[in-house]
């Protein structure tokens, strides 16, 4: 009776070590991207991105439901494809990049939505200001790279308001809502 309490035991620890053992995911930079779109005077969008980003996603399931996302962008690496704009964007006038330089999302919730989709709810901080935000991921696939491991596609978006974080002026120039977007390529480590 002592063996099977004792092997039951065992067992039970074995499998609890199991389940909670964390899935970590690296981002593929070469297959990345951080940006965002702005309505200009109400008729155009203007595109950007971030060249220097970092995400680290930390999964206790076998899909995302409950994982730890993290994302950072050097505000100094904002990018329109218009250097005199990027620059004025750097400024106190908008990022203040010299004062804030990054811009942080780190996520509180992650909850399985219809199908591929995931609803994520984080704290964003741009500009020194932390505000909670929601987001949407979709899985756009899992598969083996050369190594074996998993990678995996997720495209994730939302749209926050510069007024809530003191980015920017005020004014018919430039939309409130800015739309986000991170299309990722992560490989499992």
């Amino acid at each position: 009776m002592k063996k099977v309490v004792l092997s039951l035991f065992a067992a039970f620890a074995l499998f609890s070590f199991t389940a909670l053992e964390l899935a970590n995911w690296s981002m593929d930079g070469a297959h990345s991207r951080l940006g965002f779109t702005i309505q200009h005077m109400g008729i155009t969008d203007i595109h950007g991105q971030f060249s220097n980003f970092d995400v680290k996603i930390s999964t206790p399931n076998d899909d995302f439901t409950g994982a730890s996302i993290e994302m950072t962008a050097q505000a100094n690496s904002i990018n329109t494809g218009i250097e005199m704009r990027d620059n004025h964007l750097k400024t106190a006038d908008f990022f203040d990049a010299e004062k804030f330089p990054t811009l942080t999302f780190k996520s509180t919730s992650v909850k399985k939505a219809k199908g591929n989709k995931y609803e994520i709810v984080g704290d964003f901080t741009m500009h020194g200001i932390t505000k909670s935000v929601v987001l949407t991921a979709v899985n756009t696939g899992v598969v083996k790279n050369q190594a074996g491991n998993d990678v995996a596609g997720l495209s994730i978006s939302g749209v926050v308001k510069r007024s809530d974080f003191g980015v920017g002026q005020a004014g018919p120039g430039l939309s409130d809502e800015v739309k986000l977007v991170a299309d990722l390529e992560v490989s499992k480590n």
